[in-house]
């Protein structure tokens, strides 16, 4: 195996039932799991759910059940919604986990023996929702005239005894961090933002609760729960084994990249690699803040009534379709806008109509004009340019760009290549060449096949259960189904070799259709 990659997914609040944001995250998470697992490297993919604090609390209260049986409803909504979404998830840590309240109160114990933690009383503003405590500075005013965060949230007065964590002294050390490291926090937009956010001072944290005690137990502090950000944040540790599987720890450690949403970077990017400076442990390598993504451009929320499951999305357009929609659509890091109509128009044009009839027309042609029989041919000088033009897109340019998580990118690179194909066989007509020059036919059909078999290893991580079938109905051994196979030459030799014949194909990428009452009105 190649060199091993670690790549986390926020883990996610279950108070409620996982909405498009928490689907759009863990499908773009997965993308980049399988892009690295094609590239050759050895990827650990942690997802999971984050279940303390007070919000859970306060939930399971109104509902007359305890938070853990909360806890335990709620997460498996987000382990179905990985699973119906294809996410290839190595681990799903949940945070009730004893392995992670071990691994906290070590995170807590270095932190203490290194001086930065003290007892002291806690007054200010607090957002149960954002789980945050904001300065006055940040608190603004709402129409009401009530107080409210700068997410505009609800916020109340908070006193109480709390242990604090010595942010103050890492100010130099963390903007040392971001000038030494300009891709640590990503897109710059994200980057910029901490930036100013530091420059202007850092107070020290209250990192303890004592008004609630459903979390992590602060060791030798009776009464003491951590504050949610310190536990949350390491569950990218506990789920590679620490304090106790050193092996693992070396092995995955310092993480490749942390996807997150944009709402959430202050606490990836300033307090947890102030947290890991003060254990002694190293940085994350990335921190990448992703936009949100926007029903008609609208936020989704209860109260507007725009919520949607993601499962029921999935249901009714399909998961690849899904997946390919959300990577295609939206240029990564800023936010994005879906709709059922945009869905269809998207998918049909591309997937159905230029991939996905490319690949029917072809293989039938082969099935039914050449007995599904493969041979070695003479290669003219547009074939050439067309294979060529193919490799590009597929082995240089979608690779470049999604190693830089410019997904959209990558994609138009891919499509270029499919229309590229689509302009061939219209010029070549093999239709009109089986009856005036058959063995020109068989050269135009199975450089077409040369090609389809690029596009469809190149597009795999997005699209897996349609890519997987394609390349299946092409004769592709599982084991050439990565970025390596699209620089081996002997490939097609090796297939035509083998004198299994191609199959009557079926579509990969059906035509969808809107549902009536989606239908604009």
């Amino acid at each position: 195996m190649g060199d091993p990659f670690y790549i986390t997914t926020a883990i996610s609040y279950p108070n409620g039932k996982p909405h498009i944001g928490h689907a759009y995250e863990a499908i773009a998470a997965d993308v980049i799991a399988r892009f690295q697992r094609l590239a050759g490297r050895e990827v650990r993919f942690q997802t999971g759910t984050d279940e303390h604090g007070l919000k859970m609390a306060q939930k399971a209260r109104e509902l007359d059940i305890t938070p853990r049986q909360l806890a335990d409803e709620m997460s498996q909504h987000f382990i179905d919604m990985c699973d119906a979404l294809n996410v290839s998830y190595d681990v799903f840590l949940r945070t009730t986990e004893d392995r992670h309240h071990a691994a906290t109160q070590e995170l807590w114990r270095r932190m203490e023996a290194a001086g930065d933690l003290y007892l002291d009383r806690y007054e200010g503003w607090y957002s149960v929702r954002d789980e945050a405590y904001y300065d006055e500075g940040e608190i603004v005013t709402g129409e009401g005239g009530e107080k409210l965060s700068p997410q505009g949230t609800p916020v109340e007065w908070t006193v109480e005894e709390s242990w604090f964590f010595r942010l103050s002294n890492y100010a130099e050390p963390l903007l040392a961090l971001y000038r030494d490291n300009p891709d640590f926090i990503q897109p710059d937009s994200r980057r910029n933002e901490v930036m100013r956010f530091v420059e202007g001072g850092l107070r020290d944290l209250s990192v303890s609760r004592t008004s609630f005690d459903w979390g992590v137990k602060v060791p030798g502090s009776d009464g003491h729960v951590m504050y949610v950000w310190v536990d949350a944040l390491t569950n990218y540790l506990t789920g590679l084994g620490f304090p106790d599987d050193q092996a693992a720890v070396d092995k995955w450690w310092p993480a490749d990249l942390h996807l997150i949403g944009k709402d959430i970077v202050r606490f990836h990017a300033v307090y947890w690699p102030a947290f890991l400076m003060s254990a002694g442990l190293p940085v994350p390598r990335q921190v990448f803040g992703h936009g949100f993504l926007l029903n008609r451009g609208q936020k989704e929320s209860k109260s507007l009534g725009n919520v949607t499951d993601p499962l029921a999305l999935a249901g009714q357009f399909g998961v690849d379709t899904l997946r390919y929609f959300l990577m295609r659509e939206v240029a990564f890091g800023q936010d994005g806008s879906y709709s059922p109509e945009a869905i269809v128009t998207r998918a049909n044009a591309e997937l159905a109509n230029s991939f996905g009839n490319l690949v029917q027309r072809v293989c039938s042609m082969i099935f039914k004009n050449m007995d599904g029989r493969l041979h070695t041919f003479a290669e003219t000088e547009a074939d050439q340019e067309l294979v060529s033009k193919v490799r590009t897109a597929c082995a240089l340019e979608l690779p470049q760009a999604f190693r830089e998580l410019n997904f959209s990118t990558g994609i138009e690179a891919w499509m270029r290549a499919v229309f590229a194909c689509n302009a061939y066989i219209d010029e070549q007509a093999p239709w009109a060449l089986k009856k005036t020059d058959p063995a020109r036919m068989d050269a135009v059909l199975l450089t077409l096949f040369m090609a389809i078999r690029d596009l469809t290893i190149a597009i795999s991580p997005v699209v897996p259960t349609a890519a997987a079938k394609v390349l299946d109905q092409l004769g592709i051994p599982a084991g050439e189904r990565d970025l390596a196979a699209l620089g081996d030459t002997e490939w097609f030799a090796r297939r035509v070799a083998t004198g299994e014949p191609l199959g009557q194909p079926s579509p990969a990428f059906p035509r969808l259709e809107l549902p009536a009452e989606d239908e604009p009105a």
